[in-house]
């Protein structure tokens, strides 16, 4: 950004040369063509002979025009050749067209820094980054928004009044803590993640308005535990979460209003029968677990389920509940 406005600058001040040099010389008497065609010869420095003769005046007001005209061209043409060996100018133009995406997003996830965590979830976000080394390993599988995530203006560049979910993974818990702070401020219904990196944080991310605050040192410490206790079950969560070697998935769908299935019981709604996924959970709106529910539960709009499936088997059942 700095290049460009050294660029806007440049170009700037050399239309600004040229129309002062063209107007000095409309004074002098010359014709408007004429005194455009002398002031360009004069501060390209082509060195034709003047359109005609120059009075005392006219010849202090060339050299001064030489003088600041030459080194104004210069100036700006060195900044060009920059921008141009760098690749400054297809960097610049490729912000201002991811910029312009960036605005037209709805419903979409903001990754406030490019660390472990950050580069987990990319792909699937707006990432904002200070750090121009993060920033610039970012774009190549996100949006990316440079600055500090700190900074009303920041977020609200990275689309918080229309995102869905806003997850903060800074160095620090003092800067998780500011972030869920602004983006609480800024947004009363986002759903905030933020990580802790020690245990006392946690309280205080939730205090600031983070609606769920994860500690990645704490899960890693529980998924060990779990290795070793229960390695068969660790591993089957492990395959059917992210290895993708096994068909079946687990997924959850929400029973919105006006749902076929809110109203009905599980068995009266079959939906093991209809869809071949078996309902593991259901989680209400006030956020209580039912788990392994009995097959007189009655669905509610607005409730979770938490399936188990293949593909197929879950898109029949989101598609079973919609309305």
């Amino acid at each position: 950004m700095e290049t460009w406005r050294q660029l806007r600058f440049g170009l700037a001040a050399l239309v600004g040369v040229l129309v002062a040099g063209t107007a000095g010389y409309v004074a002098f008497g010359f014709s408007l063509l004429d005194a455009v065609y002398q002031t360009v010869t004069t501060v390209s420095t082509v060195g034709f002979r003047e359109v005609q003769p120059l009075s005392t005046g006219g010849r202090i007001f060339t050299i001064v025009l030489i003088l600041v005209g030459v080194g104004t061209a210069l100036y700006t043409f060195t900044l060009v050749l920059e921008a141009v060996v760098k690749g400054q100018i297809q960097e610049l133009l490729g912000r201002k067209r991811m910029e312009r995406q960036i605005a037209r997003m709805a419903d979409h996830v903001i990754v406030c820094g490019f660390g472990r965590v950050g580069r987990n979830l990319a792909h699937y976000v707006v990432v904002v980054e200070n750090d121009p080394d993060r920033a610039t390993a970012a774009e190549a599988s996100a949006h990316v928004v440079r600055g500090d995530a700190t900074s009303d203006e920041v977020l609200k560049e990275a689309g918080i009044e229309r995102a869905r979910v806003l997850v903060t993974a800074l160095t620090t818990d003092a800067d998780n803590l500011f972030v869920t702070l602004t983006a609480r401020s800024l947004r009363a219904d986002l759903f905030i993640v933020a990580r802790a990196r020690v245990e006392g944080s946690e309280a205080k991310l939730g205090q600031a308005g983070a609606d769920r605050v994860v500690n990645p040192q704490g899960i890693g410490g529980a998924r060990m535990a779990a290795f070793v206790l229960q390695p068969h079950v660790a591993e089957f969560l492990d395959v059917v979460m992210h290895d993708g070697s096994l068909e079946f998935r687990l997924e959850e769908v929400r029973v919105p209003s006006g749902s076929p299935l809110a109203g009905r019981s599980l068995r009266d709604a079959q939906i093991r029968d209809s869809t071949g996924a078996l309902i593991l959970a259901l989680r209400d709106s006030g956020g209580e677990f039912t788990t392994n529910p009995l097959p007189e539960t009655v669905l509610e709009a607005g409730q979770i389920l938490i399936a188990i499936g293949t593909e197929a088997q879950l898109k029949a059942l989101a598609a079973a509940a919609r309305p």
